[in-house]
């Protein structure tokens, strides 16, 4: 990426974003696997969601779809799920201050992102910039802090409801 540019990563004309690879759905089974659980139903269909995501999103949200394609899996269960995976740091909990927790895959392949919010329709947009991430390292350095995360959300009006 060019010094300067910020990224908006896509979405799909369903409002989800376009998957980028089974990588981290076969780590986590077999990081799960490794650590005794079972390859239950419901824990491979979440794990195959968020797997085709790039950005966050929330159990309901999940659930939603899952039941919309025909998979029987209760919401308890992707709660469930989705716990076990932050637990195992698999995922990342995502609050945009609307009071839903929202989950993303950690992928290692991945440049990290912070996202945007309209806050009259609620769509969400992922983006990456690296002279914010070069400014946050600099804060870092000046302040004497070890920083281990960070996350950055903006708020604001998307083009269509503007």
């Amino acid at each position: 990426m060019q010094t300067g540019t910020i990224l908006i990563l896509t979405h799909n004309d369903n409002g989800y974003h376009l998957g980028v690879s089974t990588e981290w759905s076969e780590q986590a089974l077999a990081e799960l696997r490794g650590a005794g659980y079972r390859r239950g139903l419901a824990r491979a269909r979440v794990i195959d969601f968020l797997d085709a995501q790039d950005c966050c999103v929330g159990a309901q949200e999940i659930h939603s779809e899952l039941v919309a394609r025909g998979e029987r899996v209760g919401l308890a269960s992707v709660y469930r799920v989705l716990d076990v995976l932050a637990e195992k740091r698999l995922v990342q909990r995502v609050d945009l201050g609307d009071g839903v927790t929202r989950f993303e895959p950690l992928r290692d392949t991945v440049e990290h992102h912070h996202h945007i919010v309209c806050d009259d329709c609620g769509r969400i947009e992922p983006f990456a910039d690296q002279r914010l991430e070069r400014v946050l390292r600099d804060v870092e350095e000046s302040s004497g802090y070890a920083v281990v995360g960070h996350d950055i959300v903006l708020r604001g009006a998307c083009s269509a409801c503007r």
